[in-house]
């Protein structure tokens, strides 16, 4: 069995400097012998820890460097008694997130634990009620925090520090999981309980290896740091990446949005950003990988991005599309919107997953957002599913974009037209990119040659 790195070491591989702040004085009456609920024997392991690890306890905190941006930096060492959570680790996991809002800095975090302390009971857990209150005071400062999940992160120090994290990276193979190796049911899936499997479902962002932590660590801060923050204009649109005259009738817009060879939104954001970083899934065990989502680099300004690649939206899309932009709101920086999906996602499995109130949540996140949020329309503009990502008075389209309330098709056979009607009623339907313009839904055309 591979031998855990020890805290410091983990420090050390991501951060250019590291300065330990003092253990701050406890909360509440001081423990009496063997700790809050006299455990016996707990003194004498707490010590043996304490030799074996050079620390005082199973976390540590301080300021530190990564990336050449100023952060509080927190670290779990497993070796402690598993990295586990008692009330003098909560007092330096709330010390830390306390001094982040006093120093106006991000917080990063490098989890390993197992859990709360069992010879502490229940005074150990309620350590994740503060650690609760703590994140809600650094949402509410504006400040980022950025996770990494190290081998093992379980229990409550996932729950809470980990998975409360807006951005969430975790070690390749490493265990992840509410669940620890000890508690779990005997026939229980393996893989659900790695980080790839997190992965998988929504929950984690990125995979990393740890030679590539220090450099991922650096891009995300430079991304959300403050520095990089805009003064309240919206983020231009981008240009179109085909120029053409708009269409000459609706049918032809369907057909050229249709067109499987005109750019895509991955195109749009490889020509639009820099440098670029992905915000993955919808924290409810669901990802949409026809809903890229994360924050880039343009023209030296960060600027959010969720954009739809023109397959059907999925219940997972919307929410991570809604995730994002409330987290771009809460740290002041602007979003753009890709639209490209001939609509929702209409099978069964929607339904069940929630697509109606999936689609409610991007609507509502993009209404109540404070930040300046700019949209692009570039290819199919299908329904509520399409318009649920478009802002109300900041929306452009490309020449190849057309926005409407029904698929042609559709409308056809509600109205019990035959299918060769379609043509005649996408012209009805008034949803060519100039039609758009004229009745006040899209600001104007990007890049048209007319």
């Amino acid at each position: 069995m591979t031998e855990r790195p020890a805290a410091r070491e983990v420090v050390a591989l991501v951060a250019e400097d590291f300065v330990a702040l003092p253990a701050p004085a406890p909360e509440g009456p001081p423990p009496g012998p063997d700790g809050p609920i006299g455990w016996a024997g707990y003194d004498a392991a707490r010590a043996r820890a304490a030799e074996r690890t050079g620390e005082e306890e199973s976390v540590l905190h301080g300021r530190a460097t990564v990336g050449g941006r100023p952060v509080v930096l927190v670290a779990f060492e497993f070796g402690f008694l598993g990295g586990s959570l008692g009330r003098a680790a909560g007092d330096r996991l709330v010390a830390a997130y306390d001094t982040a809002v006093a120093d106006r800095v991000p917080l990063v975090s490098l989890v390993a634990t197992g859990g709360s302390r069992m010879q502490e009971g229940m005074i150990a857990l309620t350590q994740l009620q503060r650690v609760a209150a703590a994140t809600v005071r650094l949402r509410r400062a504006g400040l980022p925090h950025v996770t990494v999940l190290r081998d093992p992160s379980t229990g409550g120090g996932w729950a809470t520090v980990g998975a409360g994290a807006d951005v969430v990276l975790a070690l390749r193979s490493a265990q992840v999981a509410f669940a620890g190796s000890r508690v779990r049911p005997p026939d229980a899936d393996p893989a659900a309980y790695t980080a790839e499997g997190q992965y998988a479902h929504g929950h984690v962002d990125a995979l990393v290896d740890p030679e590539a932590l220090r450099a991922t660590l650096g891009r995300w801060l430079r991304l959300l740091t403050g520095g990089d923050r805009p003064d309240g204009t919206p983020a231009p649109p981008p240009r179109a990446l085909a120029e053409a005259a708009p269409p000459g009738t609706g049918w032809e817009a369907v057909v050229r949005a249709r067109d499987a060879g005109r750019p895509r939104a991955g195109a749009y954001l490889d020509a639009y950003f820099s440098t670029r970083e992905t915000v993955r899934g919808d924290r409810a065990g669901g990802a949409d990988a026809g809903v890229e989502c994360g924050f880039g680099l343009h023209e030296g300004r960060t600027v959010a991005y969720a954009a739809q690649d023109g397959s059907a939206t999925r219940p997972a899309g919307f929410r991570t599309a809604a995730r994002l932009i409330r987290l771009a709101d809460r740290l002041g920086i602007p979003v753009l919107t890709l639209i490209d999906t001939p609509g929702a996602a209409n099978d069964a499995e929607a339904e069940r997953a929630g697509a109606g109130p999936a689609i409610a949540e991007a609507f509502t996140a993009v209404a109540e957002a404070r930040v300046p949020v700019t949209s692009l329309l570039v290819g199919e503009g299908g329904s509520g599913g399409a318009l649920a990502l478009a802002a109300r008075d900041h929306t452009w389209t490309t020449p190849d974009g057309y926005f409407s309330v029904i698929a042609p098709e559709l409308a056809s056979a509600i109205l019990k037209r035959s299918p060769d009607r379609a043509p005649v009623t996408a012209d009805q339907l008034r949803l060519r990119p100039q039609d758009l313009v004229d009745l006040g839904v899209v600001r104007g055309i990007v890049g048209s040659t007319a």
